[in-house]
């Protein structure tokens, strides 16, 4: 088949589509893979071709704050959020969405494959199938979908347990509707009235979960929030290790085994202040005799980090994951998606800290589902993360909950997972055009996997 992936130009969106790239070209398949400019070398290094985004899209999601400016001067909160969210995706949809026929035009797609925040999809979504390839979107964070119990997701909240928490939330989700929702969604259709599209009344992360022909959620159903889930949503897992991104170090023998090891990382978009987390983290365990601390800074120089250097830590920008997970006891991290669904891959537990972007809702799911401890907060103290790491090291309860965790990863095959949910969605898709149907049902197999 010939495959359009498209892709939000940031780090944690580019990394889960590549490994998948990964397993599409495998097969066969001749992929175009449309993100940001900056980002050329390493698709072309996958094996891809690459198109760049025009516009206002191409933009380098490693640096935020240059799309979004404003956010340095706005305190952590919901008009943080609001104005991140307008800034960072809804602005982009218009020249996403041109970039994206220009793209589906060129390499004649039969299917489009993106993650769920490119939102330039959005006016394909909201037209005929029949004038467009099916689309798969990838859930690269949690599962955008409205709570059983009301209360709005991005928050950190925990599922409720009693009427009076309810309720709270119930109040809780009127002011972020208010704060957040609204009048992001008013940002969304001015840019898609621009488009000659109506307008949409369901929240914008909302939307493309339910619109999409199939939405590949990248984790398991035990990390998630219970609610109803449409047929739609699959399951797959976290897609593998694309293996060689790095070198190994030149401390790689140094972790023997000996120790315990504690791996600490801020991702690739929270780590432009090395003091949150990682530094913090290696004061809090310099003392510690039987731990290795390992921090990688997702690309940054590790002179970055601020203050002495332990003589228990070893460092390094990047680090090949496929070499390392295996000889991880505990993961320090902010929280990022990704990282903590590979990490839960491997049994490994955690200790979260990060109340941006997605991070409060991700590590309030590794509290509720008892693979670590969430700290709830951007600047956790060296005390804190001491306490919460020899916690989830010396309690078998936390290794044993990532271990089920593991095996619920190690029973879904990811790889056939995707392989089928494409085919089958184009197959779907092009019975329903040879029948003269728009093709307004969903394949068969979506009714699994619950």
């Amino acid at each position: 088949m010939k495959i359009l992936v498209a892709s939000t130009p940031a780090t944690g969106h580019i990394n889960p589509l590549l490994a998948i790239t990964r397993v599409l070209l495998a097969e066969g398949h001749e992929i175009t893979f449309l993100t940001g400019s900056a980002f050329r070398d390493r698709i072309e290094k996958a094996g891809a071709k690459f198109v760049s985004l025009q516009g206002r899209a191409d933009f380098d999601g490693r640096d935020f704050l240059a799309v979004a400016p404003e956010l340095k001067d706005i305190p952590p909160g919901l008009e943080w959020f609001r104005v991140a969210i307008e800034r960072i995706f809804v602005d982009a949809v218009p020249a996403q969405h041109q970039s994206l026929l220009q793209a589906v035009q060129e390499c004649q797609a039969d299917v489009i494959v993106g993650d769920d925040l490119f939102f330039g999809v959005l006016p394909m979504l909201l037209g005929s199938r029949s004038k467009r390839p099916p689309i798969v979107l990838c859930g690269i964070s949690i599962l955008h979908l409205a709570r059983e119990d009301g209360a709005p997701n991005f928050l950190g909240l925990p599922p409720g347990t009693s009427e009076e928490q309810r309720r709270q939330y119930a109040d809780i989700a009127r002011t972020y509707d208010e704060a957040v929702d609204q009048p992001s969604l008013l940002s969304l259709n001015k840019a898609l009235d621009t488009l000659g599209i109506d307008p949409v009344t369901v929240p914008l992360f909302h939307s493309v979960v339910e619109l999409a022909d199939a939405y590949m959620q990248l984790s398991v159903p035990r990390f998630e929030f219970p609610r109803q889930i449409p047929p739609s949503v699959h399951f797959v897992g976290t897609p593998p290790i694309i293996p060689g991104q790095a070198p190994l170090p030149p401390w790689a023998r140094d972790l023997d085994g000996s120790r315990k090891v504690v791996l600490v990382t801020q991702g690739t978009v929270a780590n432009h202040n090395f003091g949150l987390l990682i530094a913090p983290t290696l004061g809090a365990l310099a003392n510690e005799p039987d731990v290795s601390v390992v921090a990688t800074t997702g690309g940054r120089p590790v002179d970055a980090i601020p203050g002495a250097v332990p003589s228990n830590a070893r460092l390094a920008s990047f680090l090949p994951f496929e070499w390392l997970l295996p000889r991880v006891d505990v993961l320090v991290t902010n929280g990022g998606y990704g990282s903590v669904n590979q990490a839960m891959s491997f049994g490994i537990p955690l200790v979260t800290a990060g109340m941006t972007e997605d991070k409060a809702d991700v590590n309030a799911r590794v509290a509720w589902s008892g693979v670590g401890l969430n700290l709830a907060t951007n600047e956790p103290t060296q005390d804190a993360l001491r306490a919460a790491v020899r916690t989830v090291l010396d309690r078998p309860a936390y290794r044993m909950r990532a271990s089920q965790m593991a095996d619920e990863f190690a029973r879904i095959d990811t790889r056939s997972e995707i392989l089928s949910i494409i085919s089958e969605v184009v197959a779907h898709h092009k019975a329903g055009l040879q029948a003269g149907t728009t093709a307004t049902s969903q394949p068969t197999r979506a009714a699994r996997q619950r």
